[in-house]
């Protein structure tokens, strides 16, 4: 139960073009990261293995290997932070939340690309 004065704050907040990336999807985020005084922008690689919440609230979660190591890191969708996303590939799923990719190793890993 929102408030009127709740729901127009939080579309202040919302960001006009939100990334269009769906579970499944090998992305590249772009994320500003702030070191200092300075600013740079760093590209995190990987496969969106969920999308939870809602309005301002919204995360997507991706994962990647590193090093032979398994990281998953939580994105918010409107945060200023992300520059872009960029769709690498679109993979095919029937799931909303790819939780039993933790358990495999890289071939098995593999999702099959949409055919468009």
């Amino acid at each position: 139960m929102k408030t009127a004065l709740l729901e127009k704050v939080e579309q202040s907040q919302l960001k006009e073009k939100a990334p269009d990336c769906r579970v499944g999807d090998s992305v590249r985020v772009h994320v500003k990261i702030k070191e200092g005084d300075k600013e740079r922008v760093q590209v995190y690689a990987g496969t969106v293995i969920a999308r939870d919440g809602g309005g301002a609230n919204e995360t997507f979660t991706v994962r990647r290997i590193s090093f032979g190591e398994g990281v998953e890191r939580v994105f918010p969708v409107h945060s200023p932070y992300i520059t872009k996303v960029e769709v690498e590939r679109s993979g095919m799923v029937r799931r909303a939340k790819l939780y039993y990719m933790r358990k495999l190793t890289s071939k098995q890993s593999r999702l099959k690309e949409v055919q468009e």
